[in-house]
């Protein structure tokens, strides 16, 4: 199918957009994918993140002239699908995980950084932890001393309260005086029912 220039300017204007957010271009070729892959591969781009689509090679050279990205120039050749992602590591991840799981989808280029990588190069990016992750294991590795501290706080406040409760002298007994009434009852309370009783 056949784009008109007003169309072709606009799919330009589309991926030139993209191309300034994005840290990540990863290029693979689609060439017998069914439809049904190619749907699957999209929604799960999508997902994450990824700006997913077959491009004209020539609109999409165009789309990264003067961009990072032009350095990935040459390989764009083929029927090829192109992922960007601003996360570094999204689009390699979503076509390196869609090639293990399919052999027709060949990873064949990509740039990051201004840096053109090859298919290896994609697959080793893919392989580093997504930013969530990574922030999640930093989390972790933070929770755990702070959860240390707090544990060791409390076990000295827990021993502080011991050791006050150990230094602090006993209660007096209170003394009595028998002008109280209830004094007076207490005293007779203690002398009824014996021999000598006193009333």
């Amino acid at each position: 199918m056949s784009l008109n220039r007003n169309e072709k300017a606009a799919v330009v204007a589309d991926v030139s957009a993209q191309v300034a957010r994005s840290q990540t271009l990863a290029l693979a070729e689609y060439r017998g994918l069914t439809v049904e892959h190619l749907n699957k591969l999209r929604v799960d781009a999508r997902a994450k993140g990824v700006y997913l689509h077959v491009l004209k090679n020539t609109l999409a050279r165009r789309a990264v002239t003067g961009t990072p990205f032009e350095v990935a120039a040459e390989a764009m050749s083929g029927p090829l699908i192109y992922g960007f992602s601003e996360d570094a590591v999204a689009a390699a991840k979503v076509i390196a995980d869609f090639a293990k799981g399919n052999d027709k989808l060949v990873i064949k280029a990509g740039a990051y950084a201004g840096k053109a990588l090859d298919a290896n190069g994609i697959k080793a990016l893919a392989a580093i932890p997504s930013k969530e992750v990574l922030l999640s294991q930093i989390a972790g590795l933070l929770k755990s001393p702070v959860q240390r501290i707090a544990a060791v706080v409390a076990a000295l406040a827990a021993k502080k309260g011991r050791l006050l409760l150990l230094l602090k002298p006993p209660p007096r007994p209170r003394e009595l005086t028998i002008s109280e009434p209830s004094s007076i009852q207490a005293i007779n309370l203690l002398f009824r029912g014996t021999p000598n009783g006193i009333r």
